[in-house]
């Protein structure tokens, strides 16, 4: 009868009831095994002895090839060593064997419906019986391992004196591949476990391994993800870790290489994304190329095989967040994949089709699935750097998409189920303080959670959309702010806003679109006049920086308490310095040039492209020009642009063509100032590493445009000059554009062209 055995727990006990003679077949064995140097050496003297301990007529034992592809054979013909190699594909029996983990045993390896039983893509190769006339009839194969990885197998062909293996034969083949398992540990120089290569390094302790699995399993964290955070342990490390235990290569993530669409198409994302596996090349009538977190997963290997069928597979380990990256979703943990995966499994109606009301098939939005969901969303969201996230819902019954924006760059980050989507975002707005019946209009709110006892806010808006409604929540940057001597300024910039934030009074703005970093920047300046002597007001919308000695005040449209309001109050409270949050309207213009006009040194934001456009800007809003111009001191404009990688960027030669360009940028008028030589520069672009993610960048940092006020500018102001002529005298006091900022951080090697363009117009 064929079957597939369990493996038993071996004992003494089996080996007492051993005959004399086997017990002293198994101690040569054991002997040679621990005498020899490499498995292969004694192999020709110990092939009989292992027949004689099985009672097998022919014996034939494979090793992994420890390079992800097959299991091989040796055996010698005369004297000629040649090799049976396998691939780890359920075709053939031992094949089977290695990628199953189960041990077999068949009666008849001819009776081809009873090797379908077993997997239906199973067959014996009767090539040997014919060429050789020996004819094979039972078998029993088992896998040679140490815990899970696969080590290799043995194959045990006719019983000697019987027609079939029996049930105690079949525990001594394991018995046996238990002793080989324990050879080829030590001929491969495997680990015992995942993470043993650190621990032998004293990188970290068995206790500490136990504690972060247990906090990876609790978070939804990945081992990775704190092995590196919190151990500081390099990835390069914990690669070598895990391809020494799991005796494959290890791959990790390369921006070059994309997934073949022809092999996706046939799968679906989130089933891959829950399930850390991803083919990155090859055809299925030849080989594929598989990715996976855990190559030793026998019951994941055997499900890859019947998702995706080859003829042959070749294994690599990797991160599962780079298995993640390869699928679009790597900004997320796999967990919140799974949570999304479990979504898809419930078998629901599209509550966005059904009556308004909770009725049969409609999501409940407290389900723990949801709730779930975006609680890790947002938790993943903060660890990943995002400074927003949006969910957008799809087309009909297409699932909706959750997108991350890192660094200014928008991801995708993961998929929801059309039929969850009302659930989720009712739960997003039930956390902002939001009216869930209401999805006709636009709504705003705010979310307050905590990650790690830190508390964390996000600005919630909802927006309905043709496809439903939309949600995008920005991550407030919480905490302490950027010291001014990190603002990344250049010496001109650095020295006269040091200057001007010292003045006793006026107005200096800092002016961008969303996002470009004004409200830290104005924090840092805060924080360098931040002494006992001054008293300092703020109003923001909302508090995204907290400071010690500052009285910040949150503001609050529903009840009509506006900046132009918090700036009347602002002036009956004795205030040395006033720093208001943007100025959206004429009110709040008019009331913070009085203030900076009445001894007040007052802070602000502006929505505006560059430093003269913002005057221009001002002065149609109805401000005097002549007020204007005497309570202006200077004014900031600025962007974030993404900064190579420190630690794999990669430095060339600048070419001609290139040289001249940046000399274009710059102004050929200004060009000397800065003492350059094209044969003396050194010129960097994106390279790609863990540390990066493989993209070549890694963070922002400001290019920016001060322009300080002047008597020649005073008079422009006043006499309503074009902001052409406004830059024409800032360009002549010293001013320098954003671009010009931009193409000197090029040329110190912090930025590229390439992402100056993203910010900056030539």
């Amino acid at each position: 009868m064929n079957q597939t055995a369990p493996e038993p727990n071996f004992s003494v006990a089996l080996i007492d009831t051993l005959s004399q003679s086997r017990k002293e077949l198994l101690s040569v064995i054991n002997k040679s095994l621990n005498a020899a140097a490499t498995f292969a050496d004694v192999l020709p003297d110990l092939e009989g002895y292992m027949l004689k301990f099985l009672e097998g007529q022919r014996l034939t034992v494979y090793q992994n090839a420890r390079d992800g592809q097959e299991i091989i054979a040796k055996y010698k013909t005369g004297q000629e060593l040649l090799e049976i190699r396998l691939p780890l594909t359920a075709t053939s029996i031992a094949g089977y064997v290695a990628v199953s983990g189960n041990p077999i045993r068949i009666d008849d390896v001819y009776d081809a419906e009873a090797l379908r039983r077993i997997h239906k893509t199973l067959n014996f190769n009767a090539q040997f019986d014919q060429r050789s006339g020996f004819r094979s009839r039972s078998m029993m194969v088992v896998p040679i391992k140490n815990n899970a990885p696969l080590l290799g197998v043995l194959q045990v062909i006719n019983k000697v004196g019987g027609d079939r293996f029996s049930e105690e034969d079949m525990k001594l083949a394991l018995y046996l591949a238990g002793l080989l398992a324990k050879k080829f540990h030590q001929e491969f120089e495997a680990t015992d476990s995942p993470y043993d290569f650190l621990v032998k390094r004293e990188l970290i302790t068995l206790e500490k391994i136990d504690a972060f699995q247990k906090r990876a399993k609790k978070e939804g964290v990945t081992m990775t993800y704190l092995l590196v955070q919190e151990q500081k342990i390099p990835q390069e490390l914990i690669a070598a870790s895990l391809a020494s235990y799991h005796q494959v290569p290890f791959m990790r993530y390369d921006p070059n290489i994309t997934p073949p669409k022809n092999l996706l198409k046939k799968l679906n994302m989130s089933y891959l994304r829950r399930q850390l596996w991803v083919p990155l090349a090859g055809d299925p009538n030849e080989e594929l190329l598989i990715l996976i977190d855990d190559p030793s997963d026998f019951a994941r290997q055997m499900e890859i095989q019947r998702a995706l069928p080859a003829k042959k597979y070749i294994f690599r380990v990797g991160f599962p967040e780079d298995i993640l990256q390869y699928l679009g979703g790597g900004s997320v943990s796999s967990f919140l994949h799974g949570l999304a995966g479990k979504m898809e499994d419930e078998d629901v109606e599209d509550s966005e089709r059904l009556e308004e009301g909770v009725e049969a098939g409609e999501i409940n939005e407290n389900e723990s699935t949801v709730i779930q969901l975006v609680h890790r969303l947002i938790i993943d969201a903060y660890r990943a750097g995002a400074s927003d996230i949006h969910v957008e819902p799809g087309k009909g019954k297409s699932p909706s998409a959750v997108r991350l924006r890192i660094d200014g760059i928008c991801k995708q980050a993961l998929e929801i189920p059309s039929t969850h989507i009302r659930a989720v975002l009712s739960r997003i707005k039930i956390m902002s303080r939001m009216d869930i019946a209401e999805r006709r209009k636009p709504q705003d709110g705010k979310i307050l959670v905590k990650v790690k006892g830190q508390p964390l806010e996000l600005r919630v808006a909802t927006i309905p959309t043709v496809m439903g409604e939309s949600a995008v929540m920005r991550v407030l940057a919480s905490g302490s702010g950027v010291s001014f001597d990190k603002l990344n300024l250049s010496e001109r910039n650095y020295k006269e806003l040091d200057r001007l934030m010292l003045t006793p009074q006026g107005i200096l703005l800092v002016v961008g679109p969303t996002g470009s970093g004004k409200t830290t920047t104005l924090h840092s300046v805060i924080g360098r006049i931040n002494t006992p002597e001054r008293k300092i007001w703020t109003a923001e919308d909302p508090v995204e920086i907290t400071q010690p000695g500052l009285q910040q005040v949150q503001i609050d449209h529903k009840i009509g308490f506006n900046f132009a309001a918090a700036l009347r109050s602002f002036l009956r409270a004795d205030p040395d310095v006033i720093l208001i949050g943007e100025m959206r309207d004429a009110e709040t213009a008019h009331s913070g040039i009085e203030a900076s006009l009445t001894g007040h040194l007052v802070f602000s934001t502006l929505h505006t492209n560059s430093a003269p456009e913002t005057i221009i800007r001002l002065l149609d809003l109805g401000l005097d020009p002549l007020n204007f111009a005497d309570a202006l001191l200077g004014i900031l404009a600025q962007r974030l642009v993404r900064t190579l990688c420190e630690a794999c960027k990669q430095g060339y030669k600048p070419q001609e063509e290139e040289w001249e360009r940046l000399q274009r940028l710059y102004g050929e008028q200004y060009w000397d100032e800065l003492g350059r030589k094209r044969e003396e520069t050194v010129l960097f672009g994106p390279g790609g590493c863990g540390k990066c993610n493989k993209t070549g960048f890694k963070g922002r940092t400001g290019i920016h445009e001060l322009l300080v006020n002047s008597k020649r500018l005073t008079k422009a102001i006043a006499h309503k000059g074009t902001a052409e002529e406004l830059r024409a005298i800032g360009m002549e006091e010293g001013m320098r554009t954003l671009l010009q900022d931009g193409v000197v951080k090029v040329l110190k090697g912090q930025i590229d062209l390439s992402q100056l363009f993203r910010v900056a117009v030539e």
